[in-house]
């Protein structure tokens, strides 16, 4: 579960990115984030995964306030949760295997079940054929779905995705819309920041809109 309490996330020099938020997103819930360009979309998400800090309020992310962690502890925090985030960049000198295998590299795990994991992730995303490629040969929509491997090798509890299908043509976006479904529809948490309108026509989940950094109606 996620939960946020009278949350304000304010940056050097006064800009104020979230005012008061209040809301939560129970387990196995699809939640989609709207609202215009700054609104504070991605600082949301951020805060779910630590990246930045609440400057008041409480964020609690499966029983643990995010808030208040130790740095050494969100390690642990991110092994539950999938991040495909915009500024992630895709390691061209690897192959998409290497690509997907680096957070279980990263964890420690077994090599032979590191193996078995990433493939079984690139098939959820329709890419296991394309294994041995470089990213540089995929489509823009194939490298999406790509960092979507990366981001659920760990099969985390909690997705959060920011502006998946930006830049994408009508067709890859549908492909990535449906593949968040999927991930949702066996009970993964997933929570997509998004200015495109036809996810939300599409998915038809519980939306959260953001205006100047506020809740709206």
């Amino acid at each position: 579960m996620i939960s946020f309490s009278q949350v304000c996330k304010r940056y050097p020099g006064g800009h104020e990115a979230l005012r008061n938020l209040a809301f939560t997103v129970q387990d196995r819930e699809m939640v989609i984030v709207t609202g215009h360009s700054g609104a504070g979309k991605s600082t949301l998400l951020k805060l779910i995964a630590a990246i930045e800090r609440p400057t008041s309020g409480t964020v609690i992310v499966n029983g643990q306030n995010v808030g208040a962690m130790r740095a050494s502890a969100i390690p642990y925090l991110r092994r539950n949760l999938g991040l495909v985030f915009q500024d992630q960049k895709l390691l061209f000198d690897r192959t998409v295997l290497d690509n997907v295998l680096l957070p279980l590299q990263v964890t420690g795990h077994d090599r032979r079940d590191a193996g078995k994991r990433a493939r079984a992730a690139l098939d959820k995303v329709g890419l296991l054929a394309r294994e041995r490629s470089k990213p540089i040969t995929l489509s823009g929509g194939e490298q999406q779905r790509l960092c979507i491997a990366r981001a659920i090798v760990n099969r985390p509890s909690i997705l959060l995705a920011d502006e998946p299908t930006a830049s994408l043509d009508a067709a890859y976006a549908g492909e990535i819309m449906e593949i968040f479904r999927s991930f949702n529809q066996v009970g993964v948490t997933v929570l997509i920041a998004t200015h495109d309108e036809s996810m939300v026509e599409r998915l038809r989940p519980r939306v959260l809109h953001l205006d100047h950094g506020a809740l709206g109606a």
